[in-house]
């Protein structure tokens, strides 16, 4: 197995590294991760300048022929270098995480962490997404554990070899994640943003920051959202295709034209 490991919480980040020790003994691990926290990204590359890439060494990390790349980029940024040339290889799987905090409904769409794997995807390799739900890195030992089994039995059902998938995975912080329930489900929806927050600089400019994200909107049964709150593993397969094939036919009457 080549495995390649990314994450959206730049390189020195507990989560990658705890990720990498948890996968020790599938295969060869190459890392690629960016080297400032890169949350909210989502899918960008960086088109604007070039890229450059050191190694560089990881505390937890001593003793083990693993070396980490650090790219001064975005997550998509660390694996399209990595798979379009400077790896030398095409991976078996793409893994990404483990993410400080879920990645769970509309979340998906600004999480670097699921564009990642989600890039590892679109170049063909099977790949997935790991976060925890909480903040602040708690029991990460055990997401980890629970981590590495999901892709042992993900490589014992053969899905690797069937073609690439992209699966995003949220774990509750618990140090009995391990043995919880798992549960395959579709993304919920958050209500929308909340307002941003206005300050003012030392110049007396005024400044702005995102607001926090909404509450749960839609968060029943069978949602990641409702899963994660129950303790359990949300296990989401997730597609690229925006495309919204209900109506199509609506829009070819209004608007196409031979």
């Amino acid at each position: 197995m080549r495995i390649l490991i990314a994450n959206d919480d730049g390189y020195l980040a507990p989560g990658i590294a705890a990720l990498v020790r948890a996968c020790e003994g599938l295969g060869h691990i190459d890392v690629y991760a960016p080297e400032q926290n890169a949350s909210g990204t989502s899918n960008a590359l960086t088109l604007t300048r070039p890229l450059s890439i050191f190694q560089a060494r990881v505390e937890g990390m001593e003793g083990r022929d693993v070396r980490f790349n650090v790219v001064n980029g975005t997550p998509s940024d660390c694996v399209h270098v990595a798979l379009t040339g400077v790896l030398g290889h095409k991976p078996d799987l793409v893994l990404s995480g483990i993410n400080n905090g879920a990645n769970m409904g509309d979340d998906t769409l600004y999480s670097g962490t699921v564009a990642a794997a989600m890039e590892g995807y679109l170049f063909g390799v099977p790949a997935i997404a790991f976060s925890q739900a909480d903040k602040g890195w708690g029991e990460l030992e055990a997401a980890a554990a629970a981590a590495r089994a999901i892709v042992d039995e993900v490589l014992a059902s053969g899905a690797v070899q069937r073609g690439p998938f992209l699966l995003n995975v949220n774990l509750p912080n618990r140090a009995d994640v391990v043995s919880r329930p798992r549960l395959v489900t579709r993304l919920g929806r958050r209500h929308a943003s909340e307002p941003v927050i206005r300050q003012t600089n030392p110049r007396g400019d005024p400044i702005y920051w995102i607001g926090p994200a909404g509450d749960a909107r839609e968060a029943g049964e069978g949602t990641d959202f409702h899963a994660v709150a129950q303790g359990h593993v949300s296990i989401t397969p997730l597609q690229v295709d925006l495309t919204d094939h209900a109506a199509r036919s609506d829009w070819a009457a209004r608007l196409a034209r031979a």
